[in-house]
């Protein structure tokens, strides 16, 4: 069985989407589509930038989404189909929009709105994140712990053995590089997010954004979806709370590999810009074939 895996900010660049609008005329379409229902020119803003401005979240999250979405029609109108679907963090949303869950138009709404919520969160840019590399799960537990009595901080997304982000206030992802270093890690590098995402610092915007799901309309899913919060299935009867603890809550990609691979996924395809998931896909589980979209279509 095939799944497609979506990646989560942090992916995206300037540029991001030229490629395709060139070789498609779907995703061409699927551009105006956004332009159209956001207002403004996210193509203009993928396509060239600035590149602050495509890395604020409210802008990132529409802009990954619709780079998914086109490579996901593109795959499809290729006759390539998936048996499941999963995210990594925003990519549960490109998930479950290729799953026929959402219209494209609501899913654009919705991944808006998300990524206004998050940065409202945390207007004064206190927050932030880190990715751990080389120090195994339970220690990183351990050190954010300690170092949270002093400056909150802690393992919210738990991306393949050796390899956990954290979040929390800056001074707390500071004290934690240095004891985390100590404890063993090999390096401890800033993630190009705007706020401590699915952390509590979230909550609040949560909140708020279990309100505004409750205007859309979620359709039963066409091929199995995983949720990254839980790292088993979804569907239509429990999505919006999902939806709604994944914003505050830790991101367990690894268990979700590999829940996949117990229900008997043996190939992946990233479907999205770069190729971050297929390298973690790889290191949870060397038996899937790991494969980005390109390489697919090859």
């Amino acid at each position: 069985m095939k799944a497609f895996v979506f990646p989560g900010q942090g992916s995206q660049k300037v540029g991001m989407g030229k490629d395709i609008v060139e070789g498609w005329k779907l995703a061409e379409e699927i551009y105006k589509t956004a332009d159209q229902v956001l207002g403004f020119s996210l193509s203009g803003l993928s396509f060239n930038g600035p590149e602050d401005e495509l890395g604020e979240t409210r802008n990132t999250q529409p802009a990954l989404l619709t780079y998914s979405y086109a490579v996901s029609e593109i795959l499809m109108s290729r006759g390539f189909r998936p048996d499941f679907v999963a995210g990594h963090s925003l990519g549960e949303f490109s998930a479950i929009l290729c799953a026929g869950m959402l219209t494209f138009d609501d899913a654009l709404r919705i991944v808006r709105r998300r990524g206004e919520l998050m940065a409202a969160a945390d207007p004064e840019g206190r927050g932030s994140m880190a990715v751990v590399l080389g120090l195994d799960d339970e220690k990183v537990k351990a050190v954010c712990a300690e170092v949270s009595k002093t400056a909150y901080v802690e393992p919210v997304n738990f991306n393949c053995p050796g390899q956990v982000a954290i979040s929390g206030i800056q001074e707390g992802i500071a004290a934690a590089e240095v004891a985390l270093k100590a404890a063993g890690a090999k390096r401890v590098l800033k993630l190009a997010v705007s706020g401590a995402f699915h952390s509590k610092l979230m909550e609040k915007a949560a909140d708020e954004f279990r309100t505004f799901l409750g205007e859309f309309r979620f359709n039963k899913p066409r091929c199995k979806v995983v949720s990254n919060v839980t790292a088993g299935l979804e569907d239509e009867t429990d999505i919006v709370e999902l939806l709604v603890r994944q914003m505050k809550s830790p991101v367990l990609w690894s268990d979700s590999v590999r829940f996949m691979k117990q229900s008997g996924v043996t190939s992946t395809v990233e479907v999205g810009f770069g190729s971050v998931v297929t390298g973690l896909v790889k290191k949870i589980d060397s038996g899937i074939q790991a494969q980005t979209w390109q390489e697919v279509l090859q």
